[in-house]
């Protein structure tokens, strides 16, 4: 998936279900996606919540292949900022 229809199926979970707070994956050169509100943009801004996660894994994460409890334990994802915003990553999925 590229980072385009990532951002499309996170427009859809914050359409039913928008963050109070500002959230941005962090996929390294391949680029980042912040939430906010009920908007997605391919933006490096600063967030609240960073999440570091590879495009794969990102891509694995929002189609429901890989759970973010288990990615967060085997290290596929790293969490700095607001851990309490990073949890309600679960409600969006």
């Amino acid at each position: 998936m590229t980072l385009d229809e990532i951002a499309d199926l996170l427009r859809k979970g914050l359409a039913h279900k928008p963050l109070d707070d500002s959230l941005r994956f962090d996929c390294g050169d391949d680029g980042a996606l912040r939430l906010d509100g009920t908007t997605v943009d391919q933006s490096d801004a600063p967030a609240d919540c960073t999440i570091r996660i590879s495009h794969e894994n990102l891509s694995k994460l929002v189609q429901g292949n890989l759970n973010p409890m288990t990615a967060f334990a085997m290290g596929k994802l790293k969490v700095s900022g607001d851990m309490s915003v990073a949890m309600k990553l679960g409600q969006l999925l």
